[in-house]
């Protein structure tokens, strides 16, 4: 057999595994964040939820996604059908990374519920979410749908993983109503702290390591060794994110704020997801600075509007996820482009189309996510 064949599917279930071991992160993040008395009850519903998609995603999400169907969605391949994967993988292994990303995606739209839902929610949102939300949207990028064919760029899932999760936290985040306590009767926001911040940092960190799976992992090769690459950006940003969100808030502020920080790696992780294999070294700085920065004026923002979300959820996968898919139509270089589809960015000559496919995107799969999740979540 192909020595290659088997370095291939040995570095993706490696992958698979580092992003499976992201829910730890998410249990640690936000177990950290919330209050003591709710930590045991995210911790559960973490591992619960990962159960639901798992099924969800075997029986009728890999369908929807990669099926033959149309340009809105798959309608063929549903409980792991006779479909076969690429030449570089065994359709196994292929399935379970897939897999994995979707049952991230319903973890980050789950930080919109924390301390305000109960199990029930938890199960019946979890299969919809499973079974349709994520599912149409990933066809439409990832699957040969219309956003695909107009060559939209998301490497490893800026708009199709972060900004999907984050609108549908935000209907359920409007739905359920703040916390209460969190907002006064003048508009004025209470800090409810969470119990933890060693919890957060660890959690933090386990996702930042996660991340080398879930964004190197996205080659779903090894021949040519570009996933060093792609950890290379994906580890700039994240660490240009951080420092920049420590300085904003410290020159704002007039204090240093360890969960900002935090929330400024995790900001420059989302926003590299989608351009890490589109980027150059020197852009995937600037674009995990920008996301820094733009994810403190969110937090602050949301709770402006008096919007109460605990783990930060909206900016932090939303803001960040936005602004990461928007940056490939600024950034992305002509060679890189090529290599990975879609066209240069502005900043190299390529006009404004690119930067539009981009926008377009943003704009359809969110109100697309934020839409369904509402209507489900009311009914």
């Amino acid at each position: 057999m192909d020595p290659i064949y088997l370095m291939n599917n040995l570095w993706i279930i490696i992958c698979f595994t580092l992003v499976l071991l992201m829910q730890g992160g998410f249990i640690l993040l936000e177990a950290g964040s919330t209050r003591m008395k709710n930590a045991g009850h995210i911790a559960g519903k973490t591992i619960f939820t990962v159960g639901i998609a798992s099924l969800v995603f075997w029986a009728v999400g890999w369908g929807f996604i990669y099926g033959e169907g149309n340009a809105f969605i798959g309608l063929s391949d549903f409980f792991y059908g006779d479909y076969s994967a690429g030449e570089d993988l065994a359709p196994a292994v292929d399935f379970m990374f897939q897999l994995a990303f979707a049952a991230i995606a319903l973890t980050i739209a789950f930080g919109g519920f924390a301390e305000r839902a109960k199990l029930t929610a938890y199960l019946v949102f979890a299969v919809a979410f499973s079974a349709v939300v994520y599912p149409i949207v990933a066809h439409w990028i990832w699957g040969g749908g219309w956003l695909s064919e107009l060559g939209k760029q998301d490497f490893a899932g800026s708009t199709v993983v972060h900004l999907t999760g984050a609108m549908a936290a935000l209907a359920a985040t409007i739905i359920l109503k703040p916390r209460i306590g969190k907002f006064n009767k003048d508009g004025s926001a209470n800090e409810l702290a969470g119990h933890n911040q060693v919890y957060t940092a660890l959690g933090v960190l386990v996702l930042w390591v996660g991340w080398f799976g879930f964004n190197a992992g996205s080659t779903l090769e090894v021949a040519d060794a570009f996933f060093g690459y792609v950890a290379l950006t994906t580890m700039l940003a994240a660490s240009a994110g951080a420092i920049a969100a420590m300085f904003i808030v410290w020159a704002l502020s007039g204090k240093a704020d360890v969960p900002t920080m935090l929330n400024g790696a995790l900001a420059g992780l989302v926003a590299i997801t989608a351009s890490c294999a589109f980027v150059a070294p020197w852009a995937s700085v600037v674009i995990g600075i920008i996301a820094g920065i733009l994810v403190y004026g969110s937090m602050k923002f949301f709770e402006k509007m008096k919007i109460d979300d605990p783990i930060f959820a909206l900016s932090v996968h939303g803001t960040a996820g936005i602004w990461g898919t928007v940056s490939t139509g600024f950034f992305a270089t002509p060679e890189l482009a090529a290599m990975n589809g879609g066209s240069a960015g502005l900043f190299y000559g390529g006009g404004f189309g690119q930067l539009g496919v981009q926008v377009i995107g943003v704009v359809s799969s969110g109100l697309f996510a934020f839409v369904l999740s509402f209507i489900i979540l009311k009914v």
